[in-house]
């Protein structure tokens, strides 16, 4: 797409902040899942307040849901620096095999060569060392070396843990309710939230009314989650992570097109992921990194609408979003969530976006 003006607001980093009350960062999810709160958006000015579970009255058949199966791994881990000293890590990509991308706390003292011990030797022993300081994030590369014939998957599940967002700090949940009850890909370093809300018992009821779904896989790294930082969004580098469009899911969503049916993303990683997939003019089977950045003036190319939480400030989610429905009539809807209490971010209630509610500002 061509570029709009610079002066455009949609442009402006500060036209995507707000501030949410620190009581409204939900710390525990909806129990039971599809027990949160769902804000209807549907063509201006029609807007619904229901519960998640009532998904399936907003949807019709022949519909598609396309959700992300990805699954949270234990990725972060709590060791010792040779040397001395203690060392965080949370793993964010994996690069190769035994070998990722990961943030480590603290990162100035980790220089390339140096060593970091998990576990405990009469337990079980894992060594990682820094082979180079990741430019672009901040982070740092390191090469696992594992006990003798276990894979790093299995060494994680015994010394890592589930990691929670930063502002999640008062939470009881189990990890497990940090997972979607579809996640079956291990590899992501976050949750794809807006699937949190999905029970066994929704997606049957879903199905039964003739609403399909199909999966693609996005692994949830710092491209999703690195905050924005150009004043100027257009400046803005995402960050790849990885992605796998199936042709099953492909197939699925023609056939919804063919028959009139309308292809809603279950989160903005579904929604990346589609897109992704889609830059050549029309969804293809890919597997692969992408780098997309979908700001206000992006022309959807397979995605109608968009199943969602509501994002932190200033953030890629937001302006993807903003894409779909608008940025000033995204930010005038949070204004109203929070001035009705909906709970926001990881933990908190959804959004389901019509394809009615779209607008697109379309480049010259």
């Amino acid at each position: 797409m061509s570029s709009l003006p610079s002066s455009n607001p949609d442009f402006s980093l500060s036209a995507y902040d707000y501030h949410l009350p620190s009581e409204q960062i939900a710390q525990n999810p909806a129990v039971p899942r599809d027990s949160s709160r769902l804000l209807v958006v549907d063509a201006f000015p029609n807007i619904r307040h229901e519960i998640f579970r009532a998904l399936p009255e907003q949807l019709k058949a022949n519909d598609l849901l396309v959700l992300n199966n990805t699954r949270v791994i234990p990725a972060r881990l709590y060791g010792n620096r040779v040397g001395g000293g203690k060392a965080e890590v949370l793993l964010l990509e994996e690069l190769r095999p035994d070998r990722w991308l990961a943030l480590v706390k603290p990162g100035k003292r980790l220089k390339s060569g140096a060593r970091i011990e998990f576990g405990s030797p009469e337990l079980i022993s894992l060594q990682a060392q820094v082979l180079e300081v990741d430019e672009a994030t901040g982070g740092r590369i390191l090469q696992f070396e594992l006990p003798t014939g276990q894979p790093l998957v299995a060494v994680l599940a015994q010394l890592g843990q589930v990691p929670l967002p930063p502002y999640i700090t008062q939470s009881q949940a189990e990890p497990e309710q940090y997972q979607t009850v579809y996640g079956d890909r291990p590899g992501s370093a976050a949750a794809p939230t807006a699937g949190l809300h999905f029970t066994p018992e929704l997606l049957a009821r879903l199905q039964a009314q003739g609403i399909s779904r199909a999966f693609v896989t996005l692994h949830v790294g710092v491209g999703t989650f690195r905050p924005v930082e150009a004043e100027n969004i257009t400046a803005h580098q995402m960050h790849g992570e990885w992605v796998e469009v199936p042709l099953q899911t492909v197939e699925k969503v023609q056939q919804t097109k063919a028959r009139g049916g309308r292809v809603i993303a279950v989160g903005t990683t579904a929604a990346r992921s589609l897109e992704g997939a889609s830059q050549g003019g029309t969804l293809v089977p890919y597997c692969g990194k992408t780098e997309l950045f979908i700001y206000p003036g992006y022309r959807w190319r397979t995605v109608d609408g968009l199943i969602t939480n509501f994002h932190l400030p200033k953030s890629s989610l937001l302006m993807l979003v903003s894409a779909l429905v608008g940025r000033q009539r995204l930010m005038d809807l949070y204004e109203m969530a929070i001035a009705k209490h909906y709970r926001f971010y990881s933990f908190g209630d959804a959004m389901l976006i019509l394809p009615e509610a779209r607008h697109e500002i379309v480049s010259p």
